[in-house]
């Protein structure tokens, strides 16, 4: 099994943040692999990292970082592929690292998830890998039909709540 997506992110500190984005993949059945690698004090290797990703098989890098959130960005631009960055909350809640990965310069975009916001990068990843491959599309169609039921159930339950001045 090669991987199609790689999770990377600047410590381990970030794992509860970025395991979200592998417990989705994984729900979705779709191969990665997780890598802790910093941009300010392992640069090298971020720099092989992006730069051989692609010849490795990845499709989609996920990248996530708290405080100057540099690590989307640098390896954004070294490599061609998609990039999406999770700001974490490590500092000032969160702001500074998303504006560090939102503000890129033209011609090194990286979409941007919102602050924590590891799971929603997974289905992103999800997404631009299901534009050419019918099982992760109808996969990622699938765990989304699944979100919609589980909020008609949660509204279903909240009608048997019972208060004095409730009207429905």
């Amino acid at each position: 099994m090669e991987p199609k997506v790689s999770i990377i992110m600047g410590s381990t500190s970030d794992l509860p943040i970025m395991e979200k984005a592998a417990k989705l993949l994984n729900e979705l059945r779709i191969p990665f692999e997780m890598n802790a690698l910093s941009a300010h004090r392992t640069p090298e290797q971020v720099e092989a990292f992006a730069k051989e990703a692609a010849d490795r098989g990845i499709k989609v890098i996920i990248a996530g970082a708290g405080m100057a959130a540099h690590l989307p960005g640098v390896i954004a631009a070294m490599t061609p592929l998609p990039v999406i960055g999770v700001p974490i909350n490590a500092t000032l809640e969160g702001m500074d690292a998303l504006l560090s990965i939102a503000q890129m310069p033209p011609g090194i975009p990286v979409a941007t998830v919102g602050i924590n916001g590891a799971q929603n990068a997974g289905i992103l990843a999800a997404q631009i890998l299901g534009v050419a491959d019918a099982a992760v599309f109808n996969a990622t169609v699938q765990y989304k039909e699944g979100l919609k039921e589980k909020i008609v159930k949660a509204n279903q339950d909240i009608q048997s709540i019972k208060y004095d001045y409730k009207t429905n």
